[in-house]
């Protein structure tokens, strides 16, 4: 089968073409800074390396742009629904759908996902006082196969074969006879290769917080985003599993004709239970490490230990353990049954308790503390009464009488947002503010900061909030269109305009950015007045980050070495340190992987087995390398 260059029409569509001119304009300054710059070593130094610092910047730098990518999708929405009756460019039914396709799926996996796993990747080995992450290798590799995913799905874009499933994949529509073609295919197989990929790091990140800790260092005496990491790494072996076997399936229904979600053994309701079986515990895997984050951020700026943090440890793992109890609330109108539909009520209800100590938490660490009202102080403050509104419709939806009537429409998508938004993407620029010195060195504009929160915040709420009333007017969600004679008009433009002003408010970090990387001065370890141990090494982090180890005696070691004047405890360990391994292997297995995946896609089977035989040939030579022995020395890897 041929591969359309801009799909089977004649002339180039009007949003391919646009891709591609949008993707040329962004990469010509890009180019002719690197050449400029002459950071072409440096591109391949990033390519190879496997130091938990670097992998952790790459994370989150292909996690902004693809931000930036779905926050433009979601601005196309949002102008399509500014009036009734809109024709807005190419944006209507069938382009609609793969518009709110390709940003919800974008926004879950190659958004949020890569910019929470960039800041464990840098912060965690530091807060534990590990040297890299257990597997520097391994975390390599999950990388370079969550870009090789990203860069599979996003290439259906620019061939007009974009997926318009929804970002839910619900069957029968993403099976062949309803969506027949490769555009469905872009989304399993990307999900497949990405999802594998955060498998391994989760593996990576439970491993080092198990075995790496400092001296001393106490599961009871680790920082609570470390907490959060580690419950979260849990979730993401399980969840993510599912979701795995669920595109195994689709994958074999769509490729070889098999039945598991249609036909007359088949049946569609399986998708939904797989998929949500990872789709709900997905919403707090997003969300805990936000809460670590906020939490970390919060005791840091108001010069206090975090109240109950006993508490807030067994909170954090009791919503883990509640967030698979509660995957069928999304299934309420399906028909389960009353027994069913009651108990996951239930269970959704119960899950708002450990949510709401935490909350209670936060603001009694907050209460009589000496508060610094910084740009990541000022998420962390926004987070609060945002979240709390969309527990609060959580509630609401948790009801199963109630969410009869809420299903499928503007309520859930409001609740949805302010639920993840103001979570996952505060806690995000939360903690890329606050730990900004350890990435890069520099610590960015307070003034720009501040522009960037309140655009945010402002453009957030007049987004969203008008949607919950939308939808209890009983708009639709997924629908392209409403007349002048429904009566909301006004509630779609103002949500329009708050869309756009959330927009805006990144070209202030954008700029700010660019200014603190033009202006800026490097600031030293702790330029925070910190009180956990990544504020003990230099700015950014070395390759060489602990040498001696520390010895951790109590909670936030580094605060009280500065309180009671006395230098933080070190071991006599002659033993060297790591040094940083380079390979250009795991970002191979990845391109190998897409190459199966393309085609497997297109029905070009030779390729698939030009690819399956590359992984397999990476995976010998891999197995005849010993990074023991690089790392340390030959006498000393076995010890």
């Amino acid at each position: 089968m041929d591969i359309p260059l801009f799909g089977d029409t004649l002339f180039v569509p009007t949003d391919v073409m646009a891709a591609w001119v949008f993707t040329i304009l962004m990469a010509i300054p890009i180019g002719l800074f690197i050449l400029k710059k002459k950071k072409v070593g440096l591109i391949f130094d990033y390519v190879k390396t496997t130091n938990h610092r670097k992998i952790g910047t790459l994370y989150i730098l292909f996690g902004i742009v693809y931000f930036f990518r779905a926050g433009v999708d979601a601005l196309f929405i949002r102008a399509q629904l500014a009036f009734p009756n809109n024709d807005f460019w190419v944006f209507q039914g069938e382009k609609y759908n793969e518009v709110f396709t390709t940003h919800g799926t974008l926004m879950i996996f190659f958004v949020a996902m890569p910019l929470l796993l960039g800041l464990m990747n840098v912060v965690v080995p530091l807060q534990i006082g590990a040297r890299d992450l257990a597997f520097p290798f391994l975390n390599a590799v999950g990388f370079w196969l969550f870009f090789a995913g990203s860069v599979f799905f996003n290439v259906s874009f620019f061939i007009n074969m974009t997926p318009e499933i929804g970002w839910t994949g619900y069957a029968p529509l993403s099976t062949e006879q309803f969506t027949p073609g490769a555009g469905t295919d872009f989304y399993v197989f990307g999900l497949q290769i990405s999802g594998l990929g955060t498998i391994f790091t989760a593996l990576n990140l439970i491993v080092t917080i198990i075995r790496h800790r400092a001296p001393g260092m106490k599961m009871t005496r680790m920082p609570l985003f470390a907490w959060a990491t580690l419950i979260t790494s849990l979730l993401i072996i399980i969840a993510f599993s599912v979701l795995a076997i669920a595109l195994y399936l689709l994958m074999f229904d769509r490729q070889f004709g098999t039945g598991f979600f249609s036909g007359s053994e088949g049946d569609p309701v399986f998708w939904q239970h797989l998929f949500w079986i990872f789709g709900h515990p997905e919403v707090y895997i997003l969300a805990l490490p936000a809460f670590g984050v906020f939490s970390d951020i919060i005791s840091t700026f108001s010069k206090k230990v975090i109240f109950g943090y006993p508490i807030m440890v067994i909170s954090i793992a009791l919503i883990g353990f509640l967030g698979f109890m509660v995957w069928a609330h999304h299934m309420f109108t399906v028909g389960l049954g009353p027994m069913a539909n009651t108990f996951f009520a239930i269970t959704t209800m119960a899950i708002a308790v450990p949510t709401g100590i935490k909350v209670f938490n936060w603001l009694f660490t907050i209460r009589g503390g000496v508060v610094r009202f910084t740009t990541p102080m000022l998420f962390a403050l926004g987070f609060i009464p945002s979240f709390v509104m969309g527990g609060v419709t959580g509630v609401m939806l948790s009801v199963s009488a109630a969410n009869f009537q809420f299903h499928d429409t503007h309520f859930v998508v409001a609740h949805f947002h302010y639920v993840i938004i103001a979570s996952t993407i505060f806690g995000i620029f939360a903690g890329l503010y606050y730990w900004y010195p350890k990435i890069t060195g520099f610590v960015l504009g307070e003034k720009l900061g501040r522009w960037h929160f309140w655009t945010f915040l402002i453009g957030f709420h007049l987004t969203f909030f008008p949607m919950h009333i939308t939808g209890l007017e009983g708009v639709p969600r997924r629908v392209y269109t409403y007349t002048e004679a429904d009566g909301i008009f006004l509630l779609n433009f103002t949500s329009t305009i708050g869309a756009f002003l959330m927009g805006i408010s990144m070209l202030f970090l954008v700029w700010n950015v660019y200014k603190t990387h033009t202006n800026g001065k490097k600031v030293g370890n702790d330029p925070w007045d910190g009180r956990t141990l990544e504020w003990y090494v230099p700015s950014p982090a070395p390759v060489q980050t602990f040498d001696p180890m520390p010895i951790v005696k109590e909670i936030d070691p580094l605060w009280y070495t500065k309180l009671e004047n006395r230098s933080l405890r070190t071991t006599t360990s002659t033993r060297p340190a790591p040094i940083e391994t380079e390979s250009f292997i795991p970002i191979s297995m990845a391109m190998a992987l897409f190459l199966l995946s393309l085609g497997l896609t297109f029905s070009l089977y030779w390729l698939a087995i030009v690819g399956g035989i590359g992984v397999l040939g990476l995976f010998i030579v891999r197995s005849f390398t010993d990074e023991r022995e690089h790392v340390y020395g030959k006498e000393d890897s076995y010890e």
